[in-house]
């Protein structure tokens, strides 16, 4: 099983959005995942109940993956994951677990200790979030993905619920006196995603 893996450097949210969208209306025939860092702006995802827009120059989108509201800049790490499901076996909820587990092994290599919560996606430390996950599934590929923080600035979290939950606090990789960038951090992450596709493709089509 073979996944692409494109750097794609700082990019516009909705040029990103509409070129993903086309790439996936292809039916594209190997699995792709997209490293990127957006230029600041919030969105907020199919479950909109209860969400409060912030009044600020900062632009808001309403986009299609799952989720609430919740921010993008500078010194986040996206990774888009357009992944086939049906082709390899997974169901949203293995996709979801698989990129959690993915960061919770990136952070352990750090000496970080983080954990996920079943009744909210994504990844924690000392109750804060530092790794978000949204997704959408059209034509049994999965797109949109997870958004690290790795080092940038938390204040615009600040003005919003994230993912929808009141008081949520942020954190991110450079709290722990670890220096990285996000393409450095996109690497590594990806390459972990990659190698957990293909051992979990690997043990699903034994025959």
């Amino acid at each position: 099983m073979t996944v692409n893996i494109k750097q794609l450097g700082l990019t516009n949210y909705e040029e990103t959005l509409r070129d993903m969208k086309y790439f996936v209306d292809q039916l594209p025939t190997k699995d792709e995942l997209w490293v990127t860092e957006h230029h600041p702006i919030f969105t907020t995802g199919v479950n909109r109940k209860g969400s409060v827009i912030p009044q600020t120059n900062i632009p808001h989108l309403f986009v299609d993956r799952g989720g609430k509201i919740t921010y993008h800049g500078p010194g986040q790490l996206i990774i888009y994951t357009i992944i086939n499901i049906k082709k390899n076996n997974l169901t949203i909820r293995q996709l979801v677990s698989l990129l959690e587990s993915s960061i919770i092994d990136f952070l352990g290599k750090k000496k970080i200790n983080s954990y996920s919560k079943i009744e909210a996606p994504g990844v924690y430390t000392d109750e804060k979030k530092i790794c978000s996950i949204g997704l959408r599934i059209k034509k049994n590929y999965a797109y949109h993905g997870l958004s690290f923080n790795v080092d940038m600035n938390t204040k615009p979290f600040t003005m919003i619920d994230p993912c929808g939950f009141n008081g949520l606090k942020m954190s991110q990789l450079s709290d722990f006196n670890i220096k990285s960038t996000v393409e450095k951090s996109g690497k590594e992450i990806a390459l972990i995603i990659n190698k957990k596709l293909n051992l979990h493709y690997e043990q699903n089509n034994k025959n």
